[in-house]
């Protein structure tokens, strides 16, 4: 959705030519084809509800989520994953008979009554904590026994693909979202037969689940920071844990276990004790936790550390923040688990963008900013800094993904259904993972989405700049056999125009590996769409960041201005205990200086960087490197294309790409060169430094208090921060002003050189 001027864009982008480095050992160029077909899907994996500290019910953000009409923005795939630990409230209940079903009926009570306070009233397990009525459910029986047969059912009544995963509060550190499917979204359920009915307040017809979440449950129980619990999974009955109900173990295997110092022998699972080494102690159980994934569900799993720079740098005595060194551990000890984080974070629209901060909390005594001080163009420092912590883990050739979310919870100062916020976006409305999901013949399932996150094949962007990607990498050896750059050019032209990648041998894309000798050149295509019209932003009216630079584009027509292409040399696996394995990221001013301007890599520390990343490439529409446009008859929509050639290559090394709506050197948004600034400058948590005035007076902007559930709001809305009087640019419209999306690397692997080990 949008285009300002009848102008749609797809990219074609490549990358600059590497300096030889010697490698002379030949090999011949290597990939396999014989895919399962298949094509990229939008969806979302991080957002909250009232079973934990969300303000609407599942089904209300399943609709907001999926639905293609009321909200158009609506996701191809969909994962509710509220925080581990306990809640209270009982969110199978809904708002209003617009989300009733024969399954789940419209009540006289709402999603925010208590488990306790429901008709029928409904006991927590465990060791409960709280006063009744008001006693918190642990997440464990919520998923197990409420959450997952609401979003099995859903999933069969709306036949889109669902499931249910938790944003765990990890131990030793702060978010991570996962998920196991085990047990979830059965074949069975292609053909079940689902309550029926009149919707009424006497129709309690009770949805029973064919499947199961037990898997996912037990890992809540086991691993969540916030779980407590030591029943393992029991009722209790008196004073005792009454048998029947799930007696967990926690056990890994070739793991201490019970020899370990925190093993809790009622529990049964890890508790590490606080104090100082607390997060020490957790980071080691989160090394079980995805241990234990990767030996118990290999294949229906994901760990992916959330909004990972916001609570600050780790902190051996707490539970705060992920440094480099934590992000290699998982990955080595579960690579088809952990394998990737979630830099692009949510709460876009909040007064601090994605609720980064400097100065954010205290650690050791220390006043602590989040990591990088803030986000850069809405994506934290690890993912935004070419050269950084993404750079450095991808140098060693790993299998580590970029990945977004939207970590809906409210509207802010608005209401749910309105259009405007200071808080957060609904899933799919801003920011969405596009996943190649090779489901062939059949439907979208939990299992073929999985493993497309887990290929890496998956791009991710914010505002709809882009909705379509091409990106590939193909070999050829002049003299010997010889691809020219249109043929590559065609393949990748196919592939976007149908919404799919390539299937040839001697290629590559997202995720992937082109194994080549000594000496072969690499074309590089890609091909990119910028959807047609308006994408789903409230504001028509023009940017007020552009409008610094001379340049009138609507607010909800933005344009993608360049792509520029991203590449690294890979130098192979860090060893653990090695100088250059870990690596805090500088703090407080050390980084972020008090103008909002940045430090350079020479202040990070070796193990968090990799100094041989650079933008090798900037595609546009003008100029020596200009894109060149074509149009899709069959959905009447322009793409832009561009392809590169890499001569010669001698040694390992990855190309990723990255593009926003937004030139060069915009006031407060990006660089010189095209990289995005600190968002220090529209994030209204600190109004000494606004930058950008927002002018424009329009005819179509809400009274205050009215809520407004359309879009065109023609004017800058009343609700932007005003300082002296003069509104400044921040919350929802500096996120919608300043757009950018980010894909996954292809690896290209020269024999003799070094090898990229983590990808096949």
């Amino acid at each position: 959705m949008k285009f300002a001027f009848t102008k749609n864009q797809i990219v074609l982008a490549a990358v600059a030519a590497f300096g030889t480095v010697g490698m002379t050992v030949v090999s011949t160029a290597a990939f396999a084809a014989g895919k399962t077909p298949g094509k990229y899907a939008a969806g979302d994996f991080h957002n909250h509800t009232t079973c934990s500290d969300g303000a609407i019910s599942m089904q209300k953000l399943v609709k907001k989520s999926t639905d293609k009409t009321d909200t158009p923005w609506g996701l191809d795939w969909f994962v509710q994953a509220g925080h581990g630990g306990s809640g209270n409230r009982n969110c199978t209940l809904v708002e209003d008979a617009t989300l009733a079903t024969p399954a789940y009926p419209l009540t006289t009570q709402g999603p925010s009554t208590t488990w306790q306070s429901s008709v029928p009233s409904v006991a927590p397990k465990g060791l409960a904590s709280g006063t009744a009525p008001n006693q918190n459910m642990w997440r464990w029986q919520s998923v197990q026994e409420f959450q997952y047969p609401v979003i099995e059912y859903l999933s069969a009544l709306k036949n889109q693909p669902m499931f249910i995963g938790v944003e765990s509060v990890v131990a030793g550190h702060e978010h991570s979202s996962m998920s196991i499917i085990t047990g979830q979204i059965p074949l069975s359920l292609d053909t079940a037969v689902l309550p029926a009915g009149p919707v009424t307040a006497a129709n309690t017809s009770r949805y029973t689940a064919l499947g199961n979440a037990t898997a996912l449950a037990q890992w809540e129980y086991c691993f969540d920071r916030n779980d407590t619990d030591t029943s393992r999974g029991n009722p209790l009955v008196g004073t005792t844990f009454a048998g029947g109900g799930n007696n967990w173990n926690c056990s890994v295997t070739g793991s201490a276990n019970a020899s370990d110092v925190s093993w809790n022998a009622t529990a049964l699972k890890l508790v590490p004790a606080g104090g100082t080494g607390t997060g020490d102690r957790g980071h080691l159980k989160t090394v079980e936790a995805v241990k234990w994934m990767a030996e118990n569900h290999p294949n229906g799993s994901y760990y992916i550390p959330a909004h990972l720079e916001r609570a600050g740098p780790f902190n051996p005595d707490g539970n705060n923040g992920f440094n480099i060194e934590h992000l290699r551990n998982f990955n080595n000890a579960a690579p088809k688990v952990a394998f990737g984080f979630e830099t692009q974070p949510g709460h876009g629209a909040s007064a601090n963008r994605g609720e980064y901060q400097p100065l954010r909390q205290t650690i050791q005594g220390v006043s602590t900013d989040s990591v990088g001080g803030t986000t850069y163009g809405g994506t934290g420092v690890y993912g935004s800094q070419v050269g950084g912590v993404w750079d450095a883990l991808l140098g060693e050739g790993r299998n580590f993904w970029f990945f977004a979310s939207s970590d809906w919870h409210n509207r802010g100062n608005f209401g749910p259904d309105d259009r405007r916020t200071t808080q957060d976006f609904y899933p799919g409305e801003y920011q969405r993972n596009y996943t190649m999901v090779r489901n062939g013949a059949d439907k979208l399932r939990p299992q073929s989405i999985v493993d497309g996150l887990r290929t890496g094949n998956n791009f991710a962007s914010s505002g709809q700049l882009i909705d379509r990607l091409a990106f590939i990498a193909c070999v050829s050896y002049p003299g010997v056999q010889f691809r020219s750059n249109a043929a590559v050019e065609a393949l990748a032209v196919t592939a976007a125009t149908n919404n799919t990648d390539i299937d040839k041998a001697g290629c590559a894309t997202m995720g992937e590996k082109l194994v080549v000798r000594p000496g072969a050149e690499i074309v590089v295509s890609i091909v990119t769409r910028d959807p047609a019209g308006t994408n789903y932003s409230p504001y028509s009216f023009p940017n007020p960041s552009l409008a610094q630079v001379g340049i009138t584009q609507p607010m909800n027509a933005p344009v993608l201005d360049h792509i520029d292409v991203v590449r690294g040399l890979v130098t192979g696996y860090k060893t653990p205990g090695a100088a250059d394995y870990s690596g805090k990221w500088p703090i407080n001013t050390s980084w972020l200086k008090a103008d909002g301007t940045t430090a350079d890599l020479s202040a990070v520390p070796a193990g968090a960087k990799n100094t041989s990343a650079a933008v090798v490439k900037t595609f546009s529409a003008n100029g020596a490197s200009a894109w060149n446009s074509f149009g899709n008859p069959s959905d009447e929509t322009t793409y832009l294309k561009m392809t590169y050639r890499i001569p010669a290559v001698a040694a390992s090394q990855y190309v990723r790409l990255r593009g926003t709506n937004l030139p060069a050197s915009v006031p407060f948004e990006t660089d010189a060169n095209g990289n995005p600034l600190a968002d220090v400058y529209t994030n209204a948590g600190d109004l000494t430094r606004l930058k950008i005035p927002c002018n424009t007076v329009g005819t179509n902007v809400p009274a205050a208090g009215v809520n407004y559930t359309g879009i065109g709001i023609d004017g800058c809305p009343s609700h932007l921060p005003t300082v002296a009087g003069q509104k400044y640019v921040a919350y929802d419209v500096a996120a919608w002003a300043d757009l950018w999306f980010y894909s996954n690397p292809i690896y290209i692997e020269v024999a003799g050189s070094t090898a990229v080990a983590g990808v096949k």
